[in-house]
């Protein structure tokens, strides 16, 4: 029987140190090529790049992009619920928003003449098919009217609330405060304005890049090549948004990932052609080698970014997969302007890069292996089991708080003190009676099936009510009704709670797991819960059962990366199990401020708040594919010294003193760009802002700096180790 043999990969024998020559282009590989010709030709390749700006922008304005946070889940029962509904009532399935009325003195009846006038005037505007009559809440000061549209409420646009100010004008006349809720919060709530977080990022950005470079021509490069390409990318991003749907938050988390990315790209490009520079090569031939060894490394990270983003597809989910992709088509976008914009920038700066310096020695990457590498690395090398304990410790720390990690939908309820849609929200859950109350912010509609029962609807009436009134954690419910066809019945409960209570999806899972079923039993009609509420739990249950299928895929597909690349099974799992302590991480730290309400206030926030369902996944993509940013350029520059010296200890020393600079550089800015965008209005944002920054000064400090050189010192010659059947059948890579 053959045996299977296995070998660390061989090193060539190192020999006398000498001046290294340059490359010829054979030498240069394609992207060496690349960079070179862009390096010579630098004013051509700026000026396409920036009539791709000005056409992605232009076409972005003549599309039209449209966003929109409506999910449609086809075979849950919420889905089937509301399909049940539109064919037997099809009043009750069409958009339909609630406008709230309030006073502080007196009652809303005695302003009901300008009441009366908000009333007809609503039933005028263009898309308006009905308007209800108002309910009044048990003390009289507060007032409410369903308002239901022949048009889906994200078509009308956020200009349609001027119409509905001008229509609800003679209320406030009378001395009647007036808010929009419901699903009016699609038209009246303001599109998310990060202008002045993408400022705040890019102003912090410039700041560490002085400090970090020492120059103000190469701190200006990598953001300027970066704002280029984040043009581009959200160019990009709206032209296909007007033929794909993204969601509201897609072009923010687009330009917030582009921004860091790029940023830190550009950076670690500069800063090889400056080494280069001071080891005597001309500009462009320092352009090119830096395009074929860090440019390599740019492409794996933004190829490994990518697939992580893209796995979101996996979820079946098209709400989530498009978010993915949104990001996507920025890292892409970024990667490419890298890969060629930077070159080119570099090449027409050249020599001058370092001419109005801010310090005496410019910032470079390290040359040279010494045993050891600096102190610090030394002194990991002395005590490998000691940081590896300590890093894991801080790592289980912060990762603990995710044992209680509870999804949910940040409701209305968070919105921002003073704005309309919160508004609303408070007067309806503070007022009492049918219609009012913190549940009434979130009703559940429940539509029973009666096309296969063999029991008169009137007893199955009976069951449900009794059914209903045990049950506890209801506050009301309307009658249970017969559609108009026969085909179902119908009735609208409301909870004891809020939307975004835990004790609310409590009730959903009662109720649909027991409750109804047991109402039913033996009567052969079927329940379904719909409405906003119910959607949003079926939603969750679905991000929930598919969550481990991603991270299956990203994990296996960011393995198989780093084993081609590589050449070794235990760097890529390393890689694997440190990239998911460091997503553990980033979790914990989004519990304890978002739901335990650990310095929520910073954050603009009146109250804790449940996790978005779908934030997690979104994360563990994200959180993922950035990690290996920093992962990738570190072992590239340690699998560079170990192929030159085949020295494990050497080469982890040189690599870590040759990049702890500039990659402690790199994720102090991307750092920033993130934590800039917690100043969003969406909470959507901020979670996902404070989370991918929290994740990058973990990855870049405790995973770069400790875990990766413990490790790697443990393992020695191992880290290399692949078996040699296996080593031949991987495709051989070469950027």
């Amino acid at each position: 029987m053959p045996r299977t043999t296995s070998h660390p990969s061989a090193p060539p024998e190192p020999g006398p140190t000498a001046p290294e020559s340059a490359p010829g282009p054979a030498d240069l590989g394609p992207l060496g090529r690349l960079g070179g010709r862009c390096a010579r030709h630098p004013l051509t390749v700026i000026a396409v790049w920036l009539l791709i700006l000005v056409a992605a922008l232009t076409g972005r304005h003549l599309v039209g992009p449209v966003f929109s946070d409506q999910v449609s889940l086809p075979g849950t029962a919420s889905h089937t619920g509301a399909d049940l509904l539109a064919r037997s009532l099809p009043q009750a399935g069409r958009p339909s928003g609630k406008i709230v009325f309030h006073t502080g003195t007196g009652t809303v009846a005695d302003r009901r003449s300008g009441l009366d006038r908000t009333l007809a005037e609503l039933r005028g505007l263009p898309h308006v098919t009905a308007v209800g009559a108002p309910v009044t809440s048990t003390d009289g000061r507060t007032a409410q009217t369903t308002v239901t549209f022949d048009e889906q409420l994200k078509n009308l646009g956020h200009d349609y609330t001027a119409r509905l100010d001008t229509a609800t004008a003679p209320a406030r006349a009378a001395g009647l405060g007036v808010a929009y809720g419901g699903d009016l919060d699609q038209v009246v709530r303001q599109p998310a304005n990060d202008k002045f977080s993408e400022g705040v990022g890019v102003v912090a950005a410039l700041v560490i890049l002085l400090l970090a470079f020492g120059s103000l021509l190469a701190a200006l490069l990598p953001l300027a090549t970066a704002l280029i390409s984040v043009g581009v990318g959200l160019g990009v991003v709206g032209v296909v948004a007007g033929v794909v749907s993204f969601a509201t938050s897609a072009m923010t988390l687009a330009g917030m990932i582009g921004l860091g990315v790029g940023i830190d790209y550009a950076l670690f490009l500069t800063t090889r052609f400056r080494q280069d520079l001071i080891d005597g090569h001309d500009p462009v031939t320092a352009a090119a080698r830096t395009a074929r060894t860090s440019g390599r490394a740019v492409l794996i990270a933004a190829l490994t970014v990518a697939v992580a983003m893209l796995s979101l597809y996996a979820c079946g989910l098209s709400f989530i997969g498009r978010i993915g992709l949104a990001a996507t088509l920025a890292v892409v976008v970024t990667a490419a302007a890298a890969l060629t914009l930077v070159p080119a920038a570099l090449g027409l700066v050249g020599t001058r890069i370092d001419r109005v310096r801010l310090r005496r020695r410019p910032v470079a990457e390290g040359t040279g292996a010494r045993p050891g590498g600096n102190r610090y690395a030394a002194l990991v090398a002395r005590r490998p089991w000691l940081f590896l304990a300590a890093g894991t410790a801080v790592l289980a720390i912060c990762a603990a708080p995710a044992l209680s990690l509870r999804l949910g939908h940040v409701d209305a309820g968070a919105d921002k003190p003073g704005s309309s849609t919160r508004t609303a929200y408070d007067w309806i859950a503070a007022a009492d009676g049918p219609g009012f109350g913190k549940g009434a912010n979130g009703p559940v509609v429940t539509v029973i099936d009666l096309s296969r029962a063999h029991t008169p609807a009137d007893r199955i009436t009976t069951e449900v009510t009794d059914a209903l009134r045990a049950t506890h954690g209801v506050a009301a419910f309307t009658p249970v009704r017969a559609s108009p066809d026969g085909g179902i019945l119908v009735t609208t409960l409301t909870p004891a709670t809020g939307p975004q209570d835990a004790a609310t999806g409590t009730l959903l899972d009662t109720l649909s797991d027991r409750t109804l079923p047991g109402a039913l039993h033996g009567t052969g009609a079927r329940a379904y819960l719909t409405g906003t509420v119910a959607g949003q739990a079926d939603f969750r249950a679905t991000v929930g059962e598919r969550l481990p299928l991603v991270i299956g895929i990203v994990l296996v597909l960011a393995f198989l990366l780093l084993l081609v690349v590589f050449r070794s099974l235990v760097i890529p799992l390393k890689a694997v199990v440190l990239n998911l302590l460091t997503t553990a991480a980033s979790y914990g730290v989004l519990v304890a401020v978002f739901q335990w309400g650990w310095g929520d206030a910073l954050l603009g926030l009146s109250e804790p708040v449940p996790i978005e369902s779908y934030v997690p996944m979104m994360m563990f993509a994200i959180v993922f594919g950035l990690s290996m940013d920093y992962e990738i350029f570190l072992l590239s520059r340690i699998a560079e010294a170990w192929h030159r010296t085949g020295d494990n200890r050497l080469a982890v020393g040189e690599g870590l003193s040759a990049t702890a600079r500039v990659i402690s550089a790199a994720a102090l800015i991307m750092t920033a760009v993130f934590l800039s965008f917690t100043a969003s209005p969406t909470v959507v944002v901020k979670m996902l802002a404070l989370g991918l920054a929290i994740s990058v000064i973990v990855d870049a400090t405790v995973v770069r700096l400790v875990l990766v050189p413990s490790a790697m010192f443990l393992m020695g010659r191992a880290n290399w180790w692949i078996p040699r059947r296996l080593d031949g059948l991987l495709p051989r890579v070469r950027a």
